[in-house]
């Protein structure tokens, strides 16, 4: 009896060792280290149809009026404070190279209501209107604080990155231009959204070894089993939707986006010539497609190449359970220059 008890108690041991390494090794990922800024980070609330929701706005010392202003969502079942801290403060550092302020609203809902039907949008069973809840964000600051109406931005992350797209398609007028990192627009038969004719800018930036969304298409979801999103269209023709509406003629020669040696590719170093990072040919791959037109309007997709599910950049490793990691290239950094080229 003593040996079997022994027996079980030494297995239970051993299993919550392999369950803790596991855990060790798949989900968990050192914080990055947060830099010193020059500006002050506030937390405030605001209150849109009777639910109070929380932003942390932060803008760098002594920014003028005017300013651009960014808006970074995060993804499911986060929060504002999470995304500041999962993209290594990526988008504060170049707001003070750059002087532009970055707002990091919290959803209510565990995903941001976007296009997508399927989701976990309801609160206390009702869905929230957050297309209605960060226009009327972006009034209250530029109200506030003199920000740049012709230079509001919005980009994010996963269920942000959906959102993100979301607000291109159906709040054009407020939002100069978006950037969606590991989004997709839903397939046909999962797109509840109405788009509206005025043209927003839209980036696209997704990895094609995605776990969660698949760069190709697909079922949306991890393991089949959570954060289920529905079917989603491909990346390409996410970023062709928004080309095709906005007649983008000037489109790039069709390219094989999983083959580089078709398309206009390079290391991080060459995409990302600010970043300071090392010329290491391990460094993930970037694929660069761009659709203008004579306009001021204009869509990109970037592929990264063997990346997976998550904003890439130097600062902090995502959870290996979301797929590689890769440092390069500065995601923040390449959508900052995205947007600052996008003229009022």
């Amino acid at each position: 009896m003593k040996k079997a008890l022994k027996f079980m108690l030494l297995s239970l041991t051993l299993l919550i060792a392999l369950c803790v390494g596991l855990f060790g090794y798949f989900v968990y990922t050192p914080d990055p280290v947060e830099p010193v800024l020059t500006g002050t980070l506030t937390k405030a609330t605001i209150d849109v149809n009777g639910t109070s929701y929380t932003y942390r706005l932060y803008q760098p010392k002594d920014l003028a009026k005017g300013a651009p202003l960014v808006m970074v969502l995060h993804g499911s079942g986060q929060n504002g404070a999470q995304i500041r801290m999962e993209t290594g403060y990526g988008f504060e550092r170049l707001a003070d190279q750059h002087h532009f302020a970055v707002v990091y609203p919290s959803g209510k809902s565990f995903d941001w209501n976007d296009c997508s039907r399927t989701g976990d949008f309801l609160v206390d069973g009702r869905e929230l209107d957050d297309v209605n809840y960060l226009n009327n964000l972006v009034d209250k600051l530029v109200a506030e604080h003199g920000f740049d109406q012709a230079q509001i931005f919005a980009t994010g992350v996963s269920s942000g990155g959906f959102m993100s797209l979301r607000l291109a398609l159906e709040s054009p007028t407020r939002f100069r231009a978006v950037a969606a990192v590991s989004a997709n627009l839903p397939a046909a038969e999962n797109f509840k959204c109405t788009p509206e004719l005025a043209g927003t800018s839209v980036m696209i930036m997704n990895g094609t070894a995605d776990p969660l969304v698949p760069y190709t298409g697909g079922d949306a979801s991890l393991f089949g089993l959570f954060f289920n999103s529905g079917k989603v269209s491909s990346a390409e023709a996410s970023a062709t939707f928004f080309a095709d509406k906005y007649k983008l003629l000037s489109s790039p020669n069709p390219v094989n986006p999983l083959t580089t040696s078709s398309a206009t590719t390079a290391n991080s170093s060459d995409l990302n010539t600010a970043s300071n990072l090392p010329n290491d040919p391990s460094l993930s791959h970037v694929q660069r497609q761009n659709w203008r037109g004579e306009g001021r309007v204009e869509v990109e997709l970037i592929s990264i190449i063997g990346g997976g599910h998550g904003m890439p950049q130097p600062y902090w490793q995502r959870p290996r359970i979301l797929g590689p990691s890769p440092m390069a290239p500065n995601g923040p950094e390449l959508i900052w220059q995205f947007f600052a080229r996008q003229k009022p």
